[in-house]
């Protein structure tokens, strides 16, 4: 964590923020990282960058969050241009869909 805290020192940037988020939420949840992630909700160069998108999905479905891990999964799977990828997330997405009926 010391890395990503220095690097978000130097580097502000919201592309480190996701990443430095990851990192915390493998040491304190995905609650924790949901939470430093909040000052960046409504940055505008996040809004078609896919790996934010998989990254809060993911968080979100970890932390609980179901209907907005789904539609976090949806803008993903919009975004992302790599046909493996999409259906990587796809598949994510159906798994949490059908844990939820």
């Amino acid at each position: 964590m010391q890395l990503y805290d220095a690097l978000l020192a130097i580097a502000a940037s919201p592309v480190v923020a996701v990443n430095r988020a990851l990192a915390l939420a493998e040491r304190d949840g995905p609650q924790a990282a949901l939470d430093a992630l909040e000052p960046y909700a409504d940055d505008p160069r996040l809004a078609d960058y896919q790996p934010y998108w998989a990254a809060r999905a993911d968080l979100l479905a970890r932390a609980g969050a179901t209907a907005e891990a789904l539609g976090a999964y949806d803008l993903a799977i919009g975004l992302e241009r790599d046909p493996a990828v999409r259906r990587f997330l796809q598949r994510k997405r159906f798994q949490l869909s059908s844990a939820r009926s």
